[in-house]
């Protein structure tokens, strides 16, 4: 502690505010009730600190998600006592999914006053604890700061997650001196020790037909390029992990195939002729449907490299787990492969990639786009030819938050991955997610255009978020797929289940009018029905002061 550091007569509002500023948090997202009260008090002493209003709490952590994963910084959020963090935790829940660096706060009633159990009350650690890394709540004003410091250094910590405090009124409202400390950070930035990048880089170079799967903490690690370099020296093909919540790859780079995909049968044909799995930054092959075959294929040789130790062998023993920063494995890692694999190595990687080639993500695009094009002539939109003509219509350096559901697999078939922040999608598969993620995502990103592509019935869930991204003057661009139903669920039901009569899977009685809804918010929009009417709303909504939405019909 220092004499500098202590102030005097201190509120415990403005010591939160001041604490939370100084651990790097610029901006605060929250609906407030009585219990925050206090926090809002105080922020008028600071203006510095930006405050974003959302309409619903699972809205408020999903922009605070959003711009999480397009800033890379720690996020703030409060929300109102236990029905507020009830209304939060499946957004707290992919927060989780995702590793984002979070401080999830909920005003709690005053300490004294909690054991009356008034009206809205109840614990909240025990309601948070299972979806966050830490949860805990303050009793004493002296404590306050310190809790702080170590919730942010908890949520920044690999592997990220949210953290949540509980914060009773009385230590809000209550004076004293307050050492405000110092942030702490971690330096987790590894590699591996000599030893052990000498057996990596022989286990590389003695695999007869490697295959990398890329995963997102290679968008953490700052590792977009040196993954490109990696590939390309080892000649091997890569696939994005089977979850795609971000542009993990240069979907431009020779060896990029595209997404490999959560359905069993076919990620076990795609690994089958390869002998060694190396797993970038990855999960080693997470799932969702459960299916009868086994995606991984008998005798696989698995190496894992990256900061979540949990993920790291959790299903597939590795003959190599090494938890280290990606970007600092790959940058040592090249040289040695460089030294040991010579020339030889240099002639694989050409032989690889050759054949890889007429196969490969841009091969496959080619192909795909010719045989979209005549879907224009229909005059209906379908799908394949919305995202294609999207990805074609996009302004230079935008950025797609992805919640469509029905077009994701499209999306990922024609949009270019040309940097880290080209592409957000859903990563823990709960909907809801991609409206409020893309208003947060044009906050962290202003000069970027952010385009929003997400289903009707995913928009439902949070389509408050209209106003906010009003309210904050944005220029996103609001896509919303409208087939008039959980068509996913539809496909499914046929699929797995041979019934062709859903229940509960339609609302087009009465019909969604998504641009009503959007007026109503104060976002400008019109509908779309045909690709005409789809290339002219898309002009539109480029040019125009504000957030727009553009409701396309699919059929």
């Amino acid at each position: 502690m220092t004499e500098s550091s202590v102030t005097n007569m201190t509120y415990g509002r403005d010591a939160f505010i001041a604490c939370l500023l100084g651990e790097g948090v610029s901006r605060m997202f929250g609906n407030p009730g009585t219990t925050e009260l206090p926090i809002m008090h105080a922020l008028s002493n600071y203006p510095e600190m930006g405050y974003v209003l959302a309409m619903q709490e699972s809205v408020v952590i999903g922009i605070a998600d959003g711009f999480g994963r397009a800033s890379g910084e720690l996020v703030a959020c409060n929300v109102h006592v236990a029905p507020g963090l009830g209304n939060a935790m499946g957004a707290i829940y992919s927060a989780k999914i995702a590793g984002i660096p979070m401080i999830v706060t909920a005003g709690q009633q005053e300490q004294g006053h909690g054991l009356t159990e008034p009206l809205l009350y109840d614990p909240l650690v025990p309601i948070a604890q299972s979806q966050v890394k830490w949860a805990t709540e303050v009793t004493r004003l002296e404590d306050l700061t310190r809790v702080l410091h170590r919730a942010a250094k908890v949520a920044m910590t690999p592997p990220t997650g949210p953290v949540f405090i509980s914060l009773p009124g009385d230590i809000l409202n209550m004076q004293g001196a307050v050492d405000l400390g110092e942030a702490t950070r971690i330096d987790v930035a590894v590699r591996p020790n000599d030893e052990t990048l000498t057996r990596l880089a022989e286990k590389i170079i003695s695999a007869e037909n490697p295959v990398i799967i890329a995963g997102h903490e290679i968008v953490r690690s700052n590792a977009f390029e040196c993954a490109a370099d990696f590939a390309h020296l080892v000649g091997a093909p890569v696939w994005q992990q089977t979850i795609i919540d971000g542009a993990h790859f240069p979907s431009d780079h020779p060896a990029y195939m595209g997404s490999i995909t959560r359905f069993q049968p076919v990620v076990r044909e795609r690994l089958e002729p390869h002998d060694l799995m190396i797993c970038i930054g990855s999960d080693a092959l997470k799932m969702s449907v459960y299916s009868e075959v086994e995606p991984m294929p008998p005798g696989m040789r698995v190496i894992q490299i990256g900061q979540r130790d949990w993920e790291i062998a959790k299903n597939y023993a590795c003959e190599l787990a090494i938890r280290a920063d990606v970007r600092e494995t790959l940058n040592a890692l090249i040289p040695v492969l460089k030294e040991k694999g010579g020339s030889a190595l240099a002639s694989k990687a050409r032989d690889r990639l050759d054949k890889i080639k007429p196969h490969n993500w841009t091969a496959k695009k080619t192909a795909k786009v010719k045989a979209t094009l005549p879907l224009r002539d229909t005059g209906k939109l379908k799908p394949d030819w919305l995202m294609m003509r999207l990805s074609e219509l996009l302004p230079k350096d935008a950025i797609v938050v992805d919640e469509g559901i029905t077009t994701t697999g499209s999306i990922n078939d024609f949009l270019p991955y040309t940097d880290k922040y080209s592409y957000f999608g859903n990563s823990s598969g709960g909907i809801g997610w991609g409206i409020a993620a893309s208003v947060g995502v044009q906050a962290a990103q202003p000069d970027r255009q952010v385009v929003a592509v997400i289903g009707d019935g995913s928009a439902m869930y949070a389509i408050q978020a209209l106003w906010t991204a009003a309210n904050l003057k944005q220029q996103t661009v609001f896509i919303i797929c409208n087939n008039q139903g959980y068509s996913v669920l539809k496909q499914r039901l046929k699929s797995f289940h041979n019934n062709d009569t859903p229940i509960g899977m339609d609302f087009n009685d009465p019909p969604l009018d998504c641009v009503s809804l959007a007026k109503g918010f104060g976002v400008a929009g019109e509908r779309a029905v045909s690709p005409d009417q789809f290339e002219t709303a898309f002009a539109n909504a480029l040019a125009h002061d504000g957030p727009y939405l553009i409701e396309a019909m699919i059929s």
